[in-house]
């Protein structure tokens, strides 16, 4: 089980969460990539490179509509080359990303289109230009208007595959919460990362989906690897655990209920807090803990949806979810920095509970 933390995109700040990462024990880092809210993912995880050896490295989560595939790519290559082969993407629809500039997450089909625009650039595989179809006519006429003697015949980083090719590449993985984006993400990525809560029920459901829809398209269901984002808070008073996982529970909470239908298994209570969190979510106070929408979170809620208390609940918890096929562990609610509370719980974390998964 690989267990990682997650940070924002400081340019210069991020660099010290990183050499704390790695001393603490911790497989990964994941950092925000939300232009409107944080520095560049890209820049923080070049950063982060350098002064790391052997922390891995990525986005939580980028998404299709910010950046082409083809700049994506050679961004993650770039932070691969960097890290010497440490470099993770993940990618969502997009969230808040897409809030501040006044869009929704992305559509279904145009998602696919692009992770497989992606994981061909980033094998070092060709894209055929009319398959571009997202780069609009109004914004850049065809090439052809050019007239040019010579020019490319197709989309290709050709430095990509002379140096990350096969074994090499970047690994994709996608952040999925409903039936449709969890079978899509089966199809195309290297890795589901479930965002349905810290529910062995709903990860179980999640993973009989992936499986299905991998049959359904004729690939091996077991050649595929399942994660999850959960929400962690490791602290021996129960009011203060709850406390420090409200805001980034709250994000997890409004996926599963994003366009107003939940789905997989759920209680009822479970179903009416989810609800309620979407009619009072407020954007411009995405993720904090004294929003309206983390209010909502109920206790009963939040200990059935988040992994909190003492570290041998937590380490019980994680291995339950190992034993479902679950192999990674992105967690948020490990700050450090941010309180007293925040810096108990992170100490905690690496004194007792990393070193039960292999700390790193």
């Amino acid at each position: 089980m690989e267990l990682w933390t997650h940070a924002y995109s400081a340019p210069r700040g991020i660099t010290k969460a990183a050499e704390a990462a790695e001393a603490g024990g911790w497989a990964g880092l994941s950092v925000v990539d939300s232009q409107n809210l944080s520095g560049d993912a890209f820049i923080a995880l070049a950063m982060a490179a350098t002064v790391t050896k052997r922390l891995k490295l990525q986005t939580g989560v980028t998404n299709p509509i910010t950046r082409a595939a083809a700049t994506l790519a050679a961004a993650a290559a770039s932070v691969q080359s960097i890290s010497k082969g440490r470099m993770v993407v993940g990618i969502g629809r997009g969230d808040s990303a897409l809030a501040h500039l006044g869009r929704a997450p992305a559509r279904l089909k145009p998602f696919e289109r692009y992770l497989s625009h992606l994981q061909a650039y980033l094998s070092g595989a060709h894209v055929p230009f009319e398959e571009l179809e997202d780069i609009s006519m109004t914004a850049a006429p065809p090439m052809s208007e050019l007239q040019l003697a010579e020019a490319p015949d197709d989309s290709h980083i050709a430095w990509i595959e002379q140096t990350q090719a096969g074994d090499r590449k970047v690994p994709v993985e996608v952040a999925a919460t409903g039936p449709k984006v969890i079978a899509l993400a089966a199809r195309t990525s290297d890795r589901v990362m479930f965002a349905l809560g810290a529910v062995p029920e709903r990860l179980a459901w999640g993973i009989d989906i992936a499986k299905e829809a991998r049959r359904a398209a004729g690939l091996d269901p077991d050649a595929i690897k399942f994660g999850a984002y959960v929400t962690c808070g490791c602290h021996p008073d129960i009011e203060t655990a709850r406390d420090l996982v409200r805001g980034g529970l709250s994000v997890q909470t409004r996926f599963g209920v994003m366009h107003g239908k939940t789905s997989g298994p759920l209680t009822e209570s479970q179903k009416e807090v989810m609800h309620k969190l979407r009619d009072s979510y407020n954007m411009n106070l995405h993720t904090k803990a004294e929003s309206e929408q983390a209010n909502v979170l109920t206790p009963e809620f939040i200990d059935e949806y988040a992994i909190i208390g003492m570290p041998e609940r937590i380490v019980e918890w994680v291995k339950d979810l190992e034993a479902l096929g679950i192999d990674k562990l992105i967690m948020t609610g490990t700050r450090s920095g941010v309180s007293v509370d925040a810096d108990k719980a992170r100490d905690l974390l690496e004194r007792e509970v990393l070193p039960q998964f292999g700390r790193a």
